[in-house]
C-alpha cells in the first residue's frame, strides 16, 4: 500500500490517458451496444470485486432493461502488480445454470482471470457468456478470449484510475492514468 505522500506523487508523475469526459462516453457507448444484444435476455450480471466496482457503478443505471445482480471476487493480483495463481475469494449467489450472464471487469490484462470464470460459470450451466471489460489492455499477442464489449484499449503500461489501482491507491479516480517508466 502507498502512503498518502507515495500516492500524491505517483499521480503527479503519471501521464492522463482518458479524461473523465473520454470515460463516462465509453461507458455510455457500451452501455448501448450491451442492451442492443441483451435487454431481452433478463441477464445475470456480476461485477468482478473489487476493480469493475467504479465501472459497474457507473454502468448499471445506463442498463435501463430487467436484470438479476450479483457479485464475485477471484483474483490474480491481489494487491501485486503481477498477476499470479488464480485465487476464487466469492462465488455468485444466485444461481447460474440456465442463466445468461454478463460479467463486468475493470480490465482485460492477458485474459487469463477472465477465461478462468468463463470456463467455471460455463461449467455450472450457464446458458451464454458475454463479458464487458472497460479496458482492453493492447499486450501484443493473442488472449485467451475476446470482450464482448469494451470500453477503451490501453496501451500495456500500468494504468490506474476508474476502479483500477496502483498499490491500493486511486481506484477513485475518474479518469486513467498511466505510470511512466512502467
Amino acid at each position: 500500500m502507498l502512503d498518502r505522500d507515495r500516492a500524491w506523487q505517483v499521480l503527479r508523475e503519471a501521464d492522463l490517458l482518458f479524461d473523465a469526459a473520454s470515460v463516462h462516453s465509453a461507458v455510455e457507448s457500451m452501455a448501448r451496444q450491451i442492451a442492443e444484444r441483451l435487454a431481452d435476455a433478463y441477464p445475470l450480471v456480476l461485477c468482478v470485486m473489487g476493480g469493475s466496482v467504479v465501472f459497474t457503478g457507473q454502468i448499471l443505471p445506463l442498463l435501463r432493461f430487467p436484470l438479476d445482480f450479483d457479485y464475485l471476487h477471484v483474483t490474480r493480483y491481489d494487491g501485486a502488480t503481477r498477476g499470479g495463481a488464480l485465487s476464487w475469494k466469492v462465488l455468485p449467489r444466485h444461481p447460474v445454470a440456465g442463466r445468461t450472464v454478463l460479467v463486468l471487469d475493470d480490465i482485460l490484462d492477458e485474459g487469463h482471470t477472465m477465461m478462468a470464470i468463463r470456463e467455471r460459470l460455463l461449467g455450472e450451466g450457464a446458458r451464454a457468456f458475454h463479458c464487458a471489460v472497460f479496458a482492453d489492455k493492447d499486450i501484443g499477442r493473442a488472449k485467451p478470449l475476446q470482450p464482448d464489449f469494451r470500453g477503451v484499449t490501453l496501451p500495456d503500461r500500468y494504468v490506474f484510475g476508474f476502479g483500477m489501482d496502483v498499490e491500493g491507491a486511486w481506484r477513485n479516480l475518474p479518469e486513467i492514468y498511466a505510470m511512466r517508466g512502467a
